[in-house]
């Protein structure tokens, strides 16, 4: 790998810097200005877990009757969590893969040619969102 002319980007605090190679430019972002850009990233991320959601997970764990997904968990749960996915406050990006790559109960389990690992990463980053405050 070239590393002559890079970029660097380091956000330890104001003004810091990280030598990355003999012949590197240097760039001192303000830590705000990154975190500004990662919470855009996050929100569209979320944007589009969300239009996936809705593309391959609403049938079945949709909020009010006729999800069977919803209904079982409102069974399990008995009212101690939100039965429907969208609403739950205890989710992982983590959690939610493993349960769509591997199923459980009654769910079947996704492959990665039906739902990418990139848009399983988008559906778990939404449905974690309100996990993340």
């Amino acid at each position: 790998m070239d590393l002559q002319n890079k970029t660097a980007i380091v956000t330890g605090g104001p003004g810091a810097m990280m030598p990355f190679g003999s012949m590197v430019s240097w760039v001192a972002l303000p830590r705000g200005a990154v975190l500004a850009q990662d919470r855009a990233q996050d929100r569209a991320k979320i944007a589009s877990g969300k239009v996936l959601y809705q593309q391959w997970c609403v049938s079945c764990h949709g909020a009010g009757p006729g999800h069977p997904g919803t209904q079982a968990l409102d069974f399990r749960y008995k009212g101690a969590l939100p039965a429907a996915l969208e609403d739950r406050t205890n989710l992982t990006p983590d959690f939610v893969k493993v349960v769509v790559r591997n199923g459980i109960s009654v769910m079947p389990f996704f492959r990665k040619t039906e739902i990418s690992d990139s848009e399983l990463a988008e559906i778990g980053a939404y449905l974690s969102r309100s996990s993340l405050k």
